[in-house]
């Protein structure tokens, strides 16, 4: 247990508010709620009702949150040693572990019973497995001891697109962990690129990253390769599955190709912390971009648009 020299205090309510907040790392959440959503668009057709997507983009948030919040219970004493988190609030005194693990606790209960009632059993279960995945598997096992725990662990962060076809449908097809498997693809040239940045960190502290472990060039084939694999799986929607149609093709197929171009830049420069910066960041729009189309393309109103193009364009070409 990490003991600091300061005794911090907060002076008003809205300070402690914003200590527990930030230790649900909120920038994180976003992106799995986009994963979240575009799962249910697809299994809904296009056709979510509102309050179930209320309920399970809640339920989504709390069990993230809940998960972020016992990481960094887990993790206070590397954060303590990293300049980048030292400031959180349990290394910095903010917040004390027992505190820290009851709002958790609180958090994944609130969100069980609200995906259980509202939702569907599956769902709540599906969401739950997550934060166990994530602090057990991930944070405890892999994290510290393996240079592949973002690959395995990249599962935990997969996890909301089943929670969000299951909310809607209460089963998993193969589309579902198609999606499932995308964001799985994704999550290792996603976060190595952040790690070929802060890889000094990382030695730092004893985490084996690959950057760390196996090295630069080692690290941006292996971004390389799954870029490719990311892809080629965003594809597989649209057949053999049938999921999605031709607009989500186009912009997956475009997406794709500036995610390809971007790896290969990497590829060619891997000491390049500006283009591994470069890459980071785009990995975020892409996967957001691509969710995104997953809903517009499932839309009626989008089916119904390219029905009459395409009928137009028999029409003129007749």
């Amino acid at each position: 247990m990490i003991e600091t020299n300061v005794s911090r205090h907060h002076e008003t309510f809205f300070q402690v508010v914003q200590s527990y907040y930030q230790l649900t790392k909120p920038r994180i959440i976003p992106l799995l709620l986009i994963t979240t959503a575009g799962s249910m668009w697809i299994a809904a057709k296009g056709e979510v009702d509102p309050l179930l997507l209320l309920v399970t983009l809640t339920g989504g948030t709390l069990a993230a949150a809940s998960a972020q919040t016992i990481n960094c219970i887990y993790d206070r004493d590397i954060d303590y040693d990293m300049e980048r988190t030292r400031h959180r609030p349990i290394p910095s005194g903010k917040v004390q572990p027992r505190d820290a693990l009851i709002f958790a606790i609180a958090l994944a209960t609130i969100s069980f019973t609200l995906l259980a009632v509202f939702a569907n059993l599956l769902a709540a279960l599906l969401a739950f497995s997550g934060i166990v995945f994530y602090i057990l598997v991930y944070t405890h096992w892999l994290k510290r001891h393996t240079p592949q725990n973002i690959v395995v662990g990249g599962a935990a962060g997969a996890i909301p697109a089943l929670v969000g076809w299951a909310a809607v449908t209460g089963t998993l097809s193969w589309s579902a962990w198609l999606i499932f498997a995308i964001v799985f693809l994704w999550t290792p040239p996603h976060f190595w690129a952040l790690a070929l940045m802060i890889k000094d960190d990382y030695a730092k502290v004893g985490i084996p990253m690959l950057p760390v472990i196996e090295g630069t060039t080692a690290t941006v084939k292996q971004i390389w390769y799954y870029t490719l694999l990311t892809v080629i799986a965003t594809v597989l929607l649209v057949y053999p599955l049938g999921a999605s149609g031709i607009l989500y093709a186009a912009i997956a197929v475009s997406l794709g190709g500036l995610f390809i171009h971007k790896s290969w830049r990497l590829l060619h420069n891997p000491e390049d912390r500006a283009v591994a910066k470069e890459l980071f960041l785009y990995s975020i729009s892409y996967m957001m971009l691509l969710c995104l189309g997953m809903v517009v393309d499932s839309l009626p109103v989008t089916h119904n648009l390219i029905s009459a193009a395409i009928n137009q364009l028999h029409f003129l070409i007749g």
